[in-house]
This record gives C-alpha cells, structure tokens and sequence, in this order.
C-alpha cells in the first residue's frame, strides 16, 4: 500500500491560508497538479497512492472528475478569501496513477474546469502521464483537441524480463506506435525510463536508452529505482527472492544515460531529466511544471493524497478516494495535514532544489559558511569552476551523481 502521509498540523476544515502567502505571490508562478489514483494493476516497485479496483473500498471512478471539479471550485474561494492576486495557471499536470484510465471525456471536463477557475496564460504547459497500453490514437487525438499539448508516457524500459520485474503489464513494442499516434495528434512527448532494476544490466539499459532514443521524445526522464519500505519489491528482496539494487551500477548507468542522451541532442537541465535542443528555444522542451517544484513557486493538487504549495504554506490531501470524496461532498478541505515553512527550512530546501537544476544556485545567496566550502567542491570536481566564477554554483556530472553530498557539505 502507498506510504504514511508525513506528521504536520491539522488543516482547517476550510482550507483558510494566512496573509503571509500574498508576500511575493505576483512573481511566482501557478500551477495546477491533479492526482488520477487510478491504475489497472499495482506495480511491485510502486509506493505511488494508487488504487486498483479491489481497493477502492466503495469509491468509484465515474465520480472522481466531478469531485476533481469541486475541490477545484473550493481551491478558488480560498485563494480569493486569502486575497491572493489572480494568477492564470502557466502548467497543468494530470499525473497518478494512470490519468488515461478514465475516459478522455473525464479529463477534458477536469481541464474545461481549470480553465474556467483561473485561466491559462498563452502557451500553457499541459500535460498527462499514460501508459503506452492505456491509449489508442483516437484517445491521443481527443486530448489533443481537448487542450492538451504533451503527454509523458511510462516506458521504463523496453527490455521485456525487466519490465517483468518490474511488473508493467505493456509490450515494449507498443511505444513507437503511442509515440507515433501522440506526434500525429500534434501532442509534445516525454518518456520516463527506470534504471538499476534487480537483473538489470549495463547492456539491458544501453538497450533501453537506445530503443527512447530512436523515437526522438522530445523530453526523457531517468529515474534509478528506489526500493521503498512496503512494496512488494521491499519484501522480495528481503526474502532474498530478489537482489537488491547495486548503487554503483546504477552510477554507471547514469554516466551511461548522460552520455547517449547528450551525444543525441539531449541536454540535462535537472539531474532526472534531459530535453532535446532546438535552435530556436533550447529550453522549448523542458517541463515547466515540474520546474515549478524545484523552483519553489505556486500549485494547488487536486485529489487524493495531492500535494499542494502556496507561498509558503505546504499542505496535502487524505489518501483514499472514499475519504476523500467525503470531505468533498461535506464541503469540507480534503486536506489531511499542512505545514507552514519557517526560513530555515525554506533555506535548506533552496539549496536542496536550486542544486538539482542546471541553472544552479546563486553563490551570493548562500550564506557565508557554505561560500567557503565552494572551492573545495570544485577541487573534488562536483561543481563547475568555471560557472562558479561567474557567480553560480552547478554540479558536474560527477556532482549529479554525488548531489546528496554536495547538499550537506553546503549545508554543514
């Protein structure tokens, strides 16, 4: 089952924000993130809150987009109580879960509905996760008509005893063609490969890498696999049915990703993600959405167990659909806890983030302690001399594998 939600404060039962989350609102941009917590089948591996059939425990999908477009409407008249100013929305991501498991006719009404809340600013970002058995061309071709203008799509892998492992239900040889029907319905594409798998190897993963390659997405993302506590994954390994992930093959497969992806027109500007280069715009195919997050701006989450960040204050929603279509239909938050982020926090979490992108951070916004550690990063070939001269700390590519260290030295 997905993981605990984290320990905070209560939130009130109407949602009601403080007066601090207008302090720089008007420069920060908004985003909307919806939580499909829908999937066929539970993958070994996943601690996504995620629910089959079996486990939604009376809730049912046919109601979840109106429930989607009530949260969205009491979203509304808090940001407006709150006197924040009004901000159409620059992304929209319907992410889960698999989002395409409902009808398309469910999501265009969820996005007709943010549209209706806030707006969108010229050029939106919208976005939704599927997997490549979860769509046909005429499902693609509706979403796109329906506002959409990318899609992300699970490959993982394209090696089929790993996705065996992994337990992804979909044939590798199903991507081209998802790839094919989402460009022909002028959709942008990204696709999300999964690395360090137990029995994975070095060639299985050249072999992926190359299969993502040769459809030319314009966005791939590279996640190494993380066992997390509670999956069924945890519990093979521990019964030794399993081996555990080894973290210096994992390394190896990075550099490996890096170096394919950068020789074929992909540069990282997240230590997860790579966009392909364009000559007009190199940063046209970045998802903005979730550059948001590491650049700390502003999202409402609608749905179970979503997250939200507004200004400072950072709450999330109960985890069951039936919970949480409850609190809904009472007219009540479906927020189960929040946290309003003191400056020490907000200090960590920049350095935290700001490392992970390629912008990187702003050494003169550092504090003095951790302006001193810089030149012995350097030394150790984690951060870029040359972009640290010009006034911003980046990591090497040695540095994206190390990031957690660098934080801490930063940090000490």
């Amino acid at each position: 089952m997905p993981s605990a939600l984290p320990l905070a404060d209560p939130a009130p039962p109407d949602g009601a924000l403080p007066s601090s989350v207008t302090i720089g609102a008007a420069e920060r941009n908004f985003g909307v993130y919806l939580h499909v917590p829908f999937c066929r089948v539970r993958c070994g591996y996943c601690d996504f809150n995620t629910y089959t059939s079996d486990e939604l425990r009376g809730a049912k999908r046919t109601d979840f987009a109106g429930q989607a477009i009530e949260e969205l409407a009491f979203a509304r008249q808090v940001m407006s109580r709150a006197e924040l100013p009004d901000r159409h929305a620059s992304t929209v991501f319907f992410g889960g879960g698999t989002p395409t498991m409902l009808p398309v006719s469910d999501l265009a009404a969820m996005l007709a509905a943010v549209v209706d809340t806030w707006g969108l600013v010229d050029g939106a970002e919208i976005t939704t996760e599927a997997n490549p058995d979860s769509v046909d061309a005429d499902y693609l071709r509706s979403l796109a008509r329906a506002g959409f203008t990318r899609v992300s799509f699970g490959m993982q892998s394209a090696v089929p005893h790993v996705l065996a492992t992994l337990e992804r239900t979909h044939d590798p040889q199903r991507v081209p063609l998802v790839v094919q029907w989402a460009r022909d319905a002028g959709l942008g594409v990204s696709l999300d490969l999964i690395y360090g798998t137990p029995g994975e190897s070095l060639a299985d993963w050249r072999e992926s890498l190359e299969y993502a390659i040769a459809e030319r997405p314009d966005h791939v993302s590279a996640y190494s696999l993380i066992v997390e506590d509670g999956t069924k994954l945890a519990r093979q390994i521990r019964r030794g049915e399993v081996a555990q992930p080894d973290e210096d093959l994992q390394a190896d497969m990075y550099e490996l990703a890096d170096e394919l992806l950068g020789a074929a027109g992909y540069d990282w500007y997240e230590v997860s993600n790579w966009s392909r280069e364009s000559s007009a715009d190199f940063a046209e195919h970045r998802s903005r959405h979730n550059l948001a997050y590491w650049q700390g701006h502003d999202w409402w989450g609608i749905g179970p167990g979503a997250h939200s960040h507004i200004g400072g204050v950072r709450w999330w929603n109960v985890k069951h659909p039936a919970a949480y279509g409850d609190r809904i239909g009472e007219g009540l938050s479906p927020a189960a806890g929040r946290e309003t982020l003191d400056d020490e926090t907000r200090r960590v979490e920049s350095v935290l983030l700001g490392t992970r992108i390629r912008e990187g951070l702003v050494i003169s916004t550092l504090p003095a302690g951790a302006r001193t550690s810089i030149a012995g990063l350097i030394g150790d070939g984690l951060v870029d001399g040359a972009s640290a001269i010009r006034g911003t700390l980046v990591l090497t590519l040695r540095g994206r594998l190390l990031a957690d260290a660098v934080v801490r030295r930063l940090l000490e």
